[in-house]
């Protein structure tokens, strides 16, 4: 079964420091005990990202010009066409938008349960993978087809995740002239 979710349905959080909003897209397993957290983030400001100790954090700017995130004297300018960075939740960078502000994609995985994946989609891709939660999240209005099969049609700024555990390819296709998509999954740890 697979599960939608989109960005304009989901109530967006300020910031305590101002520096822009948050909407959590998924919390999972639960949302009092989550592992893993995908969100996006509307940044209207400079300034230093929050904390995660524990956490191992992907991050990929969809919309806007881009950011600089400095790790001390470790710039990294990311862009929509760069590949998303994963880095220590618990080493924060500080983030300065080059050009206005910007709409970044969050994948949060708590390091003790598991790994994350964020990566973007390549047109004609059929990505394949078995995880017991896999997602994908849509810039673009786009199909969505599971083993060749099409599933969803989602709309733009849309969320589709299953946890079906099962390694069936996805593709998603364009419903229009662009694509900019990412794919997401957890994977947890052998025990």
């Amino acid at each position: 079964m697979m599960h939608i979710v989109q960005l304009a349905e989901v109530t967006p959080q300020p910031w305590r420091n101002g520096g822009g909003i948050t909407r959590e897209l998924l919390l999972w397993p639960d949302a009092d005990d989550w592992l893993l957290r995908i969100s996006l983030a509307e940044v209207v400001r400079d300034g230093p990202f929050s904390p995660y100790p524990g956490y191992e954090r992907h991050f990929a700017v969809v919309q806007g010009a881009g950011v600089v995130l400095s790790f001390g004297d470790d710039d990294r300018k990311l862009t929509p066409e760069s590949p998303p960075q994963v880095f220590d939740g618990a080493q924060p960078p500080d983030c300065t938008l080059i050009d206005g502000p910007t709409l970044d994609l969050n994948l949060l995985v708590r390091q003790d349960a598991g790994s994350g994946l964020l990566r973007a989609v390549a047109l004609g891709e059929r990505w394949t993978l078995r995880a017991p939660l896999r997602a994908v999240y849509t810039r673009h209005a786009a199909e969505l087809l599971v083993h060749g099969r099409p599933v969803a049609m989602l709309a733009p700024q849309t969320l589709a995740y299953s946890t079906a555990d099962q390694a069936e390819p996805w593709q998603l296709l364009p419903a229009g002239a662009g694509l900019a998509a990412w794919w997401l999954a957890f994977t947890p740890q052998a025990r």
